[in-house]
């Protein structure tokens, strides 16, 4: 994962750029990809010597299927798009779907509404054997898992190299990378950064969670907060293979296309009867499999503008709890533990200002950025263009 210039003397460019881009992340790469496949000349300038933040934190599962309205859309042309650019960028892609395993009669009461709505094409319906051979732990015989559903459309990648990939690829393609830059502000036609003013035709700032750094104004009339959440990397148990990503009943409370079923109410009854203290925590109980073999197992997600600095390791006994139950395993053995973050906003799921002319703030503000990033930049290109 090392950064594609060297960061210790980036050269700002000698002639103004057709756009300019405020963090490497999915949501300023997005931008820059579609920018440089316009034909523009592009400069992305980053803080750090390489992404470290959500964009290669998070499951690396581009979780389509389950989106709904503008998400949908966008997270459908991201697809297509993630799939053009692995084979050019070099990155590997796996198209094994997602896997919603249920292990209540309710739960399989929203996957058979799901079905129902968006069809086979989106949605199979899976027998309890059907997924033991996705997911092995199914097979047991002590396994509450009943049933489940395959949402073949989704997509997964392995965050900690994808991301990179696509840098060198706009490397390759001409784009300009100032690593390790710091910006101070951002007017009209400029970029102020700590090694010089950067001139841009065109500007977007796509700094995730730290919109209120440089726009607070912004970030406050929109309630943006941070959401932080407690993630871990897991040894597979058993040594076990898993395909496609995986979601549960918990998934089915935060995803629309699951939570607007009428049956999800119940399943939320049920999960406030057996373990009140998961909502209090907001769990998704999902995972993705690295190619190492490690399992990436989360998560918990809390909300403020400012976290304090210590976590709970009780927190992370919950999700070491869930996932032992999903897996059937008396323990599981943490290898890695992180802080995820993203920026969250009550009102929207996608922030786009325009705080100056030919200036754009933008933001994934639901936790989707990977899924939907790629199907929104060309919105606001186009707009800048």
């Amino acid at each position: 994962m090392a950064p594609t210039t060297d960061p210790a003397s980036p050269e700002l460019p000698t002639h103004p750029v057709d756009l300019a881009v405020v963090g490497a992340g999915i949501v300023g790469l997005a931008h820059a990809i579609d920018a440089v496949e316009r034909g523009m000349r592009v400069a992305v300038v980053e803080r750090d010597a390489r992404a470290v933040g959500a964009s290669i934190r998070n499951f690396g599962h581009i979780c389509a299927t389950p989106q709904t309205g503008a998400a949908l859309d966008y997270a459908l042309a991201a697809r297509e798009k993630w799939l053009r650019l692995a084979g050019p960028a070099g990155f590997e892609i796996t198209r094994a779907g997602t896997l919603v395993v249920a292990r209540t009669a309710a739960e399989l009461g929203v996957l058979e509404e799901f079905a129902a709505d968006r069809g086979a094409e989106q949605v199979r319906l899976l027998g309890r054997a059907e997924v033991a051979r996705l997911f092995p732990p199914a097979a047991d015989p002590g396994s509450d898992i009943v049933g489940g559903a395959h949402l073949p459309l989704d997509l997964r990648v392995d965050p900690r190299a994808a991301v990179p990939a696509l840098a060198r690829w706009l490397t390759s393609r001409g784009a300009r990378f100032l690593w390790h830059t710091h910006v101070g502000a951002v007017s009209e036609g400029v970029v102020h950064t700590a090694r010089g003013e950067l001139a841009a035709a065109a500007i977007v700032h796509a700094a995730g969670h730290d919109i209120d750094r440089l726009f607070p104004l912004i970030a406050e009339e929109n309630g943006v907060r941070r959401c932080r959440l407690q993630m871990l990397e897991i040894a597979p148990p058993g040594d076990i293979r898993i395909e496609p990503a995986v979601l549960t009943g918990y998934s089915m409370l935060r995803y629309g296309g699951l939570a607007a079923t009428a049956a999800a109410a119940t399943v939320r009854r049920e999960i406030t009867d057996r373990a009140p203290e998961t909502l209090d925590a907001v769990m998704n109980l999902m995972l993705t499999q690295r190619p190492d073999g490690s399992v990436v197992l989360g998560d918990t997600h809390h909300y403020a503008r400012t976290h304090l600095p210590f976590d709970e390791e009780a927190v992370a006994d919950l999700v070491l709890r869930e996932g032992a139950r999903l897996f059937g395993a008396d323990a599981l053995s943490v290898r890695r533990r992180w802080r995820g973050v993203y920026a969250d906003s009550p009102d929207t799921d996608f922030l786009v200002a325009a705080p100056a002319p030919g200036v754009r703030v933008v933001s994934v503000t639901s936790g989707i950025g990977m899924t939907t990033a790629l199907g929104l930049a060309p919105t606001v290109v186009a707009q800048l263009v």
